[in-house]
């Protein structure tokens, strides 16, 4: 099937581009000349993440949830449906073009979840916002690159290093969670959550609804006292 490409955007830190394509009714982003990243056909697991996390904040007042990475906007859309009208969900998205992408033709994939009034959008590095805050969200859910093993940008590895998490640590609220979005397992991350402090559970997911490739999903709390 015929691949045509729509966009492309510089990858900030100057390494490569994020191309949006069309494949049949199908829209793609992926590393232009490289890997596919994520499709508008297989978004189960984003969806999960979305669902996952927030389900448990849905009775909670005046919720705050922090998004790093909007993606093709599934994991915000699911969490905005579990959520109540006085939720605030703030979106960290590096590449102002993805953001531009979700308000034009990618939007109507999931909803046009930026349109919604609880949503906040900032095109920042999501590692920015966890540093300026202290116990201020209720959820923070990472779906930055391909998860712990990043294949975009270098600088992402911070993000799920020991000092990264201890960020997302201190930045969560007590009982707060922080949910991982990952392509693949990883136990090395696993040990590595729990040494940071959290209480640990671990999620397999499928890409498609009841098929395709297993991702994995990391459920981190903060414990309440």
């Amino acid at each position: 099937m015929r691949t045509e490409l729509l966009d492309v955007a510089q990858i900030p830190g100057g390494e490569g581009e994020l191309g949006l394509y069309k494949r049949g009714q199908d829209l793609l982003i992926k590393i232009v000349d490289g890997q596919d990243l994520m499709s508008t056909r297989m978004h189960a697991s984003e969806d999960a993440l979305g669902e996952t996390v927030c389900a448990e904040f849905a009775e909670v007042e005046r919720p705050r949830i922090l998004i790093g990475g909007l993606g093709m906007g599934f994991t915000l859309s699911a969490a905005l449906g579990q959520l109540g009208p006085d939720a605030e969900v703030i979106v960290a998205e590096l590449v102002p073009a993805v953001v531009e992408w979700n308000r034009g033709p990618l939007g109507e994939y999931a909803g046009h979840p930026l349109r919604d009034g609880r949503v906040r959008v900032h095109e920042v590095d999501v590692s920015v916002m966890l540093r300026d805050e202290s116990s201020g969200f209720d959820a923070i859910i990472l779906d930055v690159d391909n998860g712990p093993a990043g294949l975009t940008r270098k600088a992402n590895h911070r993000l799920y290093s020991k000092a990264g998490l201890t960020a997302s640590l201190r930045a969560l609220r007590p009982g707060g969670a922080l949910a991982v979005w990952s392509a693949g397992p990883d136990r090395a991350f696993s040990k590595l959550l729990r040494a940071t402090g959290f209480e640990v559970s671990e999620v397999e997911v499928r890409a498609h609804r009841g098929k395709g490739s297993r991702h994995v999903i990391w459920m981190a709390r903060r414990r309440t006292s």
